[in-house]
């Protein structure tokens, strides 16, 4: 499963069993940290969910931003409220990929912008399936 963690909503994104091919799975309209954490923890028990991937945005440099490191503060609470692993994965373009692929399919305007941060975790988790396929 993977995250592409936001200020307002979290997309939400699994891969099929083999681990080979992601989809998005829904966007989070984000509240609090205890009620996300309590939707993150009923998305992993019903997709039986056993690794975590989280869209991490670095600078050019390699850096962290300020919206890194918020995004490592809160992985570090949610391992706290959940069982399975936590690996943090480059996000890169990831939204800028996601809003041209929903371009391409047509999707434009208020239902581009509902779906752009699930397909945003999508292509974050596939580029991280994709590089552990290559290892």
């Amino acid at each position: 499963m993977a995250l592409d963690l936001g200020s307002v909503r979290v997309g939400v994104a699994v891969s099929d069993e083999t681990r080979l091919l992601a989809q998005s799975y829904g966007v989070i309209k984000r509240k609090s940290r205890g009620e996300d954490f309590a939707r993150y923890g009923r998305i992993i028990a019903e997709q039986k969910i056993s690794l975590l991937v989280i869209g991490l945005p670095t600078k050019a440099d390699g850096s962290d931003s300020d919206t890194a490191v918020w995004i490592r503060d809160y992985a570090a609470d949610l391992q706290q409220h959940i069982d399975v692993p936590i690996e943090f994965w480059d996000e890169s373009y990831s939204t800028v990929k996601a809003e041209e692929s929903l371009r391409q399919r047509g999707k434009r305007g208020k239902k581009a912008r509902q779906r752009v941060d699930a397909v945003a975790a999508a292509f974050i988790l596939q580029s991280y399936l994709d590089a552990q396929a290559d290892n």
